[in-house]
C-alpha cells in the first residue's frame, strides 16, 4: 500500500481541462510523438487514408471540425492496432475559389481585367493567394488534437500532383472516354465559365429568387390565326426564341376572348384555361389535342433573327417535358439557353442563336440591348414587349434558382463548348463498383450514392479560366489533329525542350509542338481542368502516381478509409468514383463514413454573420477539445442527417463524462 501511495500523486480539486490538453500538446510535439506513431509501424502493413483537400482560401469551420475529428480517431485506432498510419494534409489550390478571391483582392472585376492585368501576373498572386490561411488551419487541427502530417503535405498546384493528373486525363482520351462537344451547361457571367452539372447542386446553390413571370402571345401563321401563349420566367430569352414546344398528346383550346377593346383568338392548354381567362369572359372554338400544333409556324417576337424562319425556325415542336402544373402548357424554346430546348432543337434541326458574351452581356446582334447583363435587361424587355402589345400578362415568382455560391450571383444555362468525360459509358461499372464500398450509414449505398450514380450524366470537366491544371492537349490548325500528352518528359521530348518545372498556363502555353500528323506548328488548347477533376485524382496526385511510389500505391489500392459529409456525394466521391472505374475498374475505397450538414442552434445553416453556433474555440478554451470531440462523436449528424451544434451539448457531456473522468 505504501508503494501505491508513494506513485499516486496529489491533485488539484478544480481540474483545467484546456491547461491538461496544452500540456499534452507540448509533450506531443516536444517528443515528435505523430510521426514516431507513423514510422515505427511497417510500411508492409499500411491502413490507408484519404485526406479529402479543402479550399486553402479559406477558415476551418464546424464541418471541417466533425471531420477532422472523425479523421482523427479512425486512424488512431488502427495505429493502435499496429498499422502504419500515414495521414498527409491536403490543399485544394487551384479553380474558382482561388480566383475569386485573388480577384476580390485585387479590385478586378472580371476576365477583362485579368486579361489587362496579364495571366502570368494573374496567376502568380493567386499563388500567393492560395495558401493565406495554413497556419490557421494548422493551428485549429492541432489544438482539437487531430494528428495530421502537415510538413509533407500535398498541393494541388504542386507540379508533381499536376503532371499525375495530365496522365490521368491522357489515359480517359486513350481510352475514348473524353470528347469535345457543345452544350449547354450552367454557366458562371461573373467568372466566364462553365461548371459541370453536380457542381450546381452543391450546398447552396440553389436558393429562393424573385424573378418576373410573363405570358406571351406568338401569332401563328394560316387563316383563322389564333395566338399560342407561352409562359416563362426568363424574359431574357425571348430575343433568341426559335421555336415553340407543346405536350402532343395535351388537350389544348383556342378560346375567343376580348383583351383591351380587341377581339383575338388564344390556344392554351384545357387545364390552364381559367387561370388566365376568368369564367364567363372567354367562347371556346375549338379543341385538340397538341398534336394538330405541330408543324404550324409563327411570327418572330423580335425582328433580330427573323431572317431564320425560312432556315426551320420560329416553328411548333411537340415534346414531352412540356408540363401543364405551371404555365400555359406550351414553352417557348432558347436553344442556347436551356437543355431541354438545345435537345428539341437539335432533333428537329432548328437553328441555335447566341447574342450573349462570355460576361453575360448582350451582343450587337441584338443592338436593343447590347451591353446589358441579361438579367438587368429583363425590365427593358417587359417593357418593349408592352409597348408593342405582345405582354399577355406578367407577374413574379419565387423559385429556387442555381447559384454560383462563390460569387453569391445567379448562374444561367448557356450553350458552350466543353471537354467531356464520358460518364455514362462507365455508369454500369460505377454502380458495380458502388456496392463494393462500405457506406456508413449503409442505406447510402443504394441509396443517395446509387441514385446518383444511376441518374449519372457526362462531366463537363474544362473551364475558361486561368489558374488550374492546362489540359495538356495540343490542336493543329492546319490538319486538326489532337495530341494529348500525359508527362513533362512527353511534352518535352516531342517539343524539343528541356526543364520544364511548372506546369501553369503562363509557363505551358507558349510551348508548341510539330504536328506529327502534318509538321505545323501545334498550339496548346486554352481550357484548364475543372478543380473537381484534381480532386478525383487526388489518390494518383499525392503519390505522384505512375511516376514515383508504383509498386506501394498498387499495392495500397483502393483506400481503406475516407470521410466527408453528404455534400460530397455529388462532388468528390462521385469525382473519386468517376475516374477509379475509368483508370482501374475498381473502387476508389473500402470503407467511407458520412455525416451530415452542421447545422446552427437556431436550425438554419451555420453562418458567421448570425452567430448562429457556438464558436468551437470558446468551446474548447472552457471544456476542453476532448468535450468537443465527444459531443460530435456521439451526435445524430453521423447518421448523415443534418443536425444542430448546440453548446448545451458540450455542457452536458463535459458535466456526465468529462469531469468524472
Amino acid at each position: 500500500m505504501k508503494a501505491l501511495m508513494s506513485y499516486l500523486q496529489p491533485v488539484e480539486p478544480a481540474v483545467d481541462l484546456p491547461a491538461l490538453e496544452r500540456e499534452v500538446l507540448a509533450t506531443w510535439a516536444k517528443e515528435d510523438t505523430f510521426r514516431k506513431s507513423v514510422e515505427r509501424r511497417p510500411v508492409a502493413r499500411s491502413y490507408v487514408f484519404y485526406d479529402g483537400p479543402p479550399f486553402a482560401t479559406g477558415l476551418p469551420h464546424y464541418g471541417h471540425i466533425l471531420t477532422s475529428v472523425i479523421k482523427d480517431l479512425i486512424p488512431r485506432f488502427y495505429t493502435m492496432c499496429g498499422y502504419r498510419v500515414e495521414r498527409r494534409f491536403g490543399w485544394d489550390c487551384h479553380g474558382v475559389p482561388a480566383e475569386y478571391e485573388t480577384e476580390r483582392a485585387l479590385g478586378l472585376e472580371g476576365k477583362d481585367d485579368i486579361e489587362r492585368m496579364g495571366m502570368a501576373a494573374f496567376n502568380e498572386a493567386c499563388r500567393s493567394t492560395v495558401l493565406r490561411y495554413t497556419q490557421e488551419w494548422e493551428r485549429t487541427m492541432t489544438r482539437i488534437g487531430r494528428w495530421v502530417d502537415y510538413q509533407n503535405d500535398y498541393k494541388t498546384m504542386d507540379p508533381s500532383f499536376m503532371e499525375s493528373v495530365w496522365w490521368v486525363f491522357k489515359q480517359l482520351w486513350e481510352a475514348g472516354l473524353i470528347y469535345r462537344d457543345y452544350k449547354v451547361v450552367h454557366y458562371s457571367w461573373r467568372l466566364s465559365t462553365s461548371y459541370s452539372n453536380f457542381e450546381a447542386t452543391l450546398d447552396d446553390a440553389y436558393r429562393e429568387r424573385e424573378d418576373p413571370a410573363v405570358v406571351v402571345p406568338f401569332r401563328l401563321d394560316g387563316e383563322g390565326a389564333a395566338y399560342l401563349l407561352a409562359w416563362t420566367t426568363t424574359p431574357w430569352t425571348l430575343p433568341s426564341n426559335m421555336a415553340l414546344a407543346v405536350g402532343p398528346d395535351t388537350a389544348y383550346r383556342q378560346v375567343r376572348s376580348v383583351r383591351d377593346s380587341r377581339e383575338a383568338d388564344y390556344v392554351v392548354a384545357s387545364s390552364r384555361v381559367n387561370d388566365w381567362f376568368p369564367r364567363g369572359t372567354y367562347e371556346v372554338v375549338a379543341e385538340f389535342e397538341g398534336r394538330a400544333l405541330v408543324g404550324k409556324t409563327y411570327r418572330p417576337l423580335f425582328p433580330y433573327f427573323a431572317h431564320l424562319k425560312g432556315e426551320g425556325a420560329f416553328v411548333v415542336v411537340g415534346a414531352d417535358f412540356v408540363s401543364t402544373e405551371e404555365g400555359t402548357g406550351a414553352v417557348h424554346l432558347a436553344p442556347a439557353f436551356g437543355e431541354d430546348d438545345f435537345y428539341a432543337a437539335k432533333a428537329e434541326g432548328i437553328p441555335l442563336v447566341n447574342p450573349v458574351d462570355d460576361a453575360g452581356r448582350f451582343t450587337g446582334e441584338v443592338p436593343d440591348f447590347a451591353g446589358m447583363n441579361v438579367f438587368d435587361a429583363n425590365p427593358a424587355i417587359v417593357d418593349r414587349l408592352a409597348a408593342e402589345g405582345k405582354l399577355f400578362a406578367q407577374h413574379t415568382v419565387v423559385h429556387p434558382y442555381p447559384h454560383d455560391w462563390r460569387t453569391d450571383t445567379p448562374l444561367i444555362y448557356r450553350a458552350v463548348p466543353s471537354w467531356y468525360v464520358d460518364v455514362t459509358a462507365l455508369k454500369e461499372r460505377m454502380l458495380a463498383n458502388n456496392a463494393q464500398i462500405n457506406w456508413v450509414p449503409a442505406h447510402l449505398r443504394d441509396g443517395a450514392v446509387g441514385n446518383w450514380l444511376a441518374n449519372a450524366r457526362d462531366w463537363a470537366i474544362s473551364r475558361s479560366r486561368y489558374w488550374g491544371t492546362p489540359i495538356p492537349a495540343w490542336e493543329c490548325a492546319a490538319c486538326g489533329h489532337t495530341l494529348v500528352v500525359g508527362s513533362v518528359a512527353e511534352l518535352e521530348e516531342r517539343a524539343g525542350v528541356s526543364g520544364i518545372g511548372d506546369l501553369h498556363r503562363h509557363f505551358i502555353d507558349p510551348i508548341a509542338i510539330p504536328c506529327p500528323a502534318c509538321g505545323a506548328v501545334m498550339r496548346r488548347v486554352p481550357e484548364v481542368l475543372d478543380c473537381w477533376f484534381e480532386s478525383g485524382s487526388m489518390p494518383y496526385g499525392q503519390a505522384h502516381y505512375p511516376f514515383e511510389n508504383k509498386a506501394w500505391f498498387e499495392d495500397n489500392f483502393p483506400a481503406d478509409f475516407i470521410v466527408e459529409y453528404t455534400g460530397q456525394i455529388r462532388g468528390w466521391f462521385y469525382t473519386l468514383v468517376v475516374l477509379s472505374t475509368a483508370l482501374f475498374d475498381a473502387p476508389p475505397f473500402k470503407d467511407a463514413v458520412v455525416h451530415g450538414v452542421t447545422l446552427g442552434d437556431d436550425g438554419r445553416k451555420m453562418s458567421k454573420r448570425l452567430r448562429n453556433y457556438p464558436d468551437p474555440e470558446e468551446i474548447a478554451d472552457e471544456y476542453g477539445a476532448d468535450t468537443l470531440r465527444l459531443y460530435l462523436m456521439d451526435h445524430p449528424v453521423l447518421d448523415a442527417r443534418d443536425s444542430r451544434i448546440e453548446r448545451e451539448g458540450n455542457v452536458q457531456v463535459y458535466r456526465r463524462f468529462t469531469l468524472p473522468l
